[in-house]
């Protein structure tokens, strides 16, 4: 016998039972004897049984297991988001399958489709940096899968998403260096086709339209994949110029950190030449030389709301309560205000 692939019949053929008696005893049915029920649960323990979750979903028509995918694994908004995810889910009792796109669009339709063909209830996700054709999402969607968005979605009205509030977020970033007395605010921007990235580039021209302040083209410099070495070298572009700017609000901390290498190198200082905001507050924010200001998203939260949302559209799909209406959270960001953007304590040191 394999006891790795134990199985009802097997149970049923070492106690000389039926296998219907097994499996009426393993559900504690009142008709077997506790003679019987302890029997088959001692040995259904020696022997490592597992139910088979397949079959029971065949027959429940449910699994109690939810999707997620996400862009990055690595990223650590996205681990707070997943800790979130779980938080909730594992209370309400579902289990989560987690699948990492890696930005790509066909790791994300080949995890899409394993999900599906998982029978998973529902599917949390956050789409890459590379989707621009959503026809593998909609294709679920058809099949009355609950799909919740977080953090990055697609312009479809008729899905629900949790999402921060990235336009006031990088608004009150550019704001603050503004106060700060910066005049030559430059942005790095990443991934321009997502509606995260679109957010914070618009809050970033009105902050400065709003104060009177030149959008300048050559200040904003892309970085679609949001890497150091795209950090670095776009600052490096920044710091050639006529004119350089005095202060940069990057799209988020890890270009902030190759923006970093490329000031020191060009041996400048932190916040007294160029004051610094990035955005998500990744843990080593605060571990910079100065430390890094930055833009911080609650990501725990957002991983709670979109489970929370998700088992609520699956049990009322479940209940037969009809079509789910499309639901829009957002929560709210908060500025850290740390040394690489005080640019007027560092001017008054100087003098």
């Amino acid at each position: 016998m394999k006891f790795n692939q134990v199985t009802i019949k097997d149970i049923a053929r070492e106690l000389g039972i039926s296998p219907s008696t097994v499996s009426r005893a393993l559900k504690d049915h009142p008709d077997i004897s506790t003679e019987t029920k302890k029997a088959v649960n001692d040995l259904a323990e020696k022997l490592n049984y597992q139910p088979n979750i397949v079959a029971l979903s065949l027959r429940q028509k449910k699994t109690n297991t939810i999707g997620v995918i996400i862009p990055e694994i690595v990223h650590f908004f996205f681990s707070t988001v997943i800790s979130g995810i779980e938080d909730v889910a594992y209370q309400a009792g579902y289990n989560v399958i987690l699948a990492q796109s890696n930005e790509s669009i066909q790791r994300e339709a080949t995890d899409i489709r394993a999900l599906f063909n998982s029978r998973v209830d529902g599917m949390l996700i956050s789409i890459s940096r590379e989707t621009v054709n959503f026809d593998h999402i909609e294709s679920i969607l058809s099949k009355g899968v609950p799909i919740i968005f977080f953090d990055r979605n697609y312009g479809n009205p008729n899905t629900s998403k949790v999402i921060v509030d990235d336009y006031a977020g990088a608004r009150e970033a550019v704001l603050h260096l503004i106060d700060q007395g910066c005049k030559r605010i430059a942005h790095l921007q990443s991934a321009p086709k997502l509606i995260i990235s679109e957010d914070r580039r618009r809050a970033y021209r009105e902050a400065l339209e709003e104060a009177g302040l030149n959008v300048l083209d050559e200040y904003i410099e892309d970085c679609p994949n949001g890497t150091i070495e795209e950090g670095k070298k776009a600052m490096k572009k920044l710091l050639a110029l006529p004119n350089p700017p005095d202060a940069v609000f990057a799209n988020n901390d890890v270009l902030a950190m190759g923006a970093y290498q490329a000031i020191k190198e060009k041996g400048l200082k932190i916040p007294k030449d160029i004051a610094m905001v990035g955005f998500s507050n990744w843990f080593y924010s605060s571990l910079l030389e100065p430390p890094l200001s930055s833009v911080d998203q609650p990501g725990f939260e957002m991983g709670q709301e979109a489970a929370r949302l998700l088992i609520r559209h699956i049990e009322m799909k479940e209940n037969d309560k009809g079509d789910t209406m499309p639901e829009t959270k957002m929560l709210k960001t908060k500025l850290i205000i740390r040394e690489s953007s005080l640019k007027k304590a560092a001017v008054a040191k100087k003098k």
